[in-house]
């Protein structure tokens, strides 16, 4: 009989425990065009027996902290996101698959618009980043828990300058304070709301979602993730991506 009610306060703990984390969804980004890659569709390269989204989608699916999967596509690659998808790779978390906008901005409002409404926290994420691992997703996941906001990247390392539309320099930046700003990016869904409320209504020019809750006031939080979080934007970075993938298969 103690065996037993010690068995059923267990599970009570258990559920208790997953009902005090917030529920938190994970929006991909995988609707670009890749211009830079010569007309190869970046996501679907394959590297080390996988695609790059699939690569991309495993890390967030290992992730203990995300809860559901949006992804955020074009239309000729919509079909390829199926079940023999889902089943060859154990995407068990994949809820939605929704069509992306003509910019990035576009795309990520359009993936946030089809997470759960029991979500409490919405995590952006590129999908041409095919490196981040689970333990740093659940890094800059925790710190949005506790801050409200919070943004993979990593400090910079080259000396910073400013210049003019002529190249001139006009000042050297204090790089101890400057970040390369990554992905994933992760809010509170109620700052995500407001701050797309925000820009939308104001028609601010964005070039990442952080940038976004910026414009509205809210404070946001770079978490470091190192220098190999790289996203896949021309055939050059796929051979070092391909470099960091063998590296963590051979050890």
């Amino acid at each position: 009989m103690k065996n037993i009610l010690k068995k059923i306060s267990t599970a009570m703990n258990i559920v208790t425990r997953k009902k005090e984390r917030p529920y938190t969804s994970a929006v991909i980004l995988a609707a670009g065009l890749s211009a830079r890659m010569q007309g190869i569709s970046k996501q679907m390269i394959e590297l080390s027996g996988k695609s790059v989204i699939a690569h991309t989608l495993c890390a967030f699916q290992n992730c203990e902290l995300i809860d559901e999967i949006i992804i955020v596509t074009n239309e000729a690659e919509f079909p390829y996101y199926n079940e023999k998808f889902k089943n060859e790779y154990g995407i068990t978390k994949l809820s939605r698959v929704v069509l992306g906008g003509n910019t990035r901005a576009r795309s990520a409002e359009n993936g946030f618009s089809a997470i759960s409404k029991n979500a409490d926290f919405v995590a952006i994420h590129d999908g041409a980043r095919c490196l981040i691992t689970p333990e740093k997703i659940s890094a800059v996941v925790k710190a949005a828990f506790n801050k409200g906001a919070a943004i993979a990247a990593t400090k910079a390392t080259d000396t910073m300058k400013k210049a003019d539309e002529d190249g001139k320099i006009t000042g050297t930046l204090d790089r101890s304070k400057i970040w390369r700003a990554q992905t994933p990016q992760v809010f509170k869904k109620s700052i995500y709301f407001v701050s797309l409320k925000n820009c939308k209504s104001k028609g601010a020019a964005i070039t990442d979602d952080a940038m976004m809750a910026e414009h509205a006031g809210f404070n946001v939080y770079c978490i470091e993730t190192g220098s190999d979080n790289i996203k896949i934007t021309t055939p050059a970075d796929i051979r070092e991506v391909l470099g960091v993938l063998n590296g963590r298969e051979s050890k």
